[in-house]
């Protein structure tokens, strides 16, 4: 088995191993990180054992749904066979943060693409990362047995890169004759869909306007 660590840090002891695979977490910095694995080796290490089984198990386990892109253990997930949902509608989010953010709004009943990020040519980001391909597939029905898509809401979030993304996207699928629209501006600018309220994204969704106006 290939060891996740490199050649300079396969001399490291258990705790510092452990320290160093911690601060793979976002917003865990070195002190933080260190605390955490005190914490767990003083006070919890049967949670220690459990936290290990659960992501060596995540990780064999959850892939992607072959429709709407997100993390699923089946090859289509709930969602997608929910044959209560609308199939003409799909509205299109970065993250499944953003998709489950969405779902407890309470206000969407359609289906859902997440593009696992935005474009950010910076973080090299581009179409073909955020598998625009398989997108337009499952927008016109390629190879798909589901209900043709008729309009496309874009809920990436209001960054720069959102933005971008959600033009991109528009002005592709408008030329090929699909109806866009965006959630509208109850989102803060820069703001992430991941830390708004729900009531606010609800909002957000009943008020979204047609890409253009």
């Amino acid at each position: 088995m290939t060891s996740p660590y490199g050649r300079e840090e396969e001399s490291l002891d258990a705790l510092q191993k452990l320290i160093l695979a911690l601060k793979v977490m976002p917003g865990i910095g070195p002190k933080s990180a260190q605390r955490m694995a005190y914490y767990l080796l003083q006070h919890n290490r049967s949670g220690a054992l459990s936290l290990g089984v659960a992501l060596q198990e995540a990780v064999e386990k959850i892939n992607h749904c072959t429709m709407c892109n997100s993390f699923s253990e089946l090859e289509i997930c709930k969602t997608c066979n929910d044959g209560r949902r609308d199939g003409q509608i799909l509205c299109i989010v970065e993250t499944p943060s953003d998709q489950l953010m969405v779902e407890q709004t309470l206000s969407y009943r359609g289906l859902y693409f997440v593009l696992m990020g935005r474009l950010s040519p910076m973080e090299g980001q581009g179409p073909k990362e955020l598998n625009f391909d398989k997108l337009m597939q499952r927008i016109f029905n390629q190879d798909m047995e589901t209900v043709p898509v008729k309009e496309v809401i874009l809920a990436t979030n209001f960054t720069s890169e959102g933005e971008a993304t959600s033009h991109y996207l528009g002005e592709i699928l408008k030329s090929r004759g699909i109806t866009v629209s965006r959630i509208a501006r109850g989102i803060p600018v820069g703001g992430e869909l991941e830390y708004v309220d729900a009531g606010t994204l609800a909002r957000a969704m009943m008020d979204r306007k047609p890409v253009g106006s």
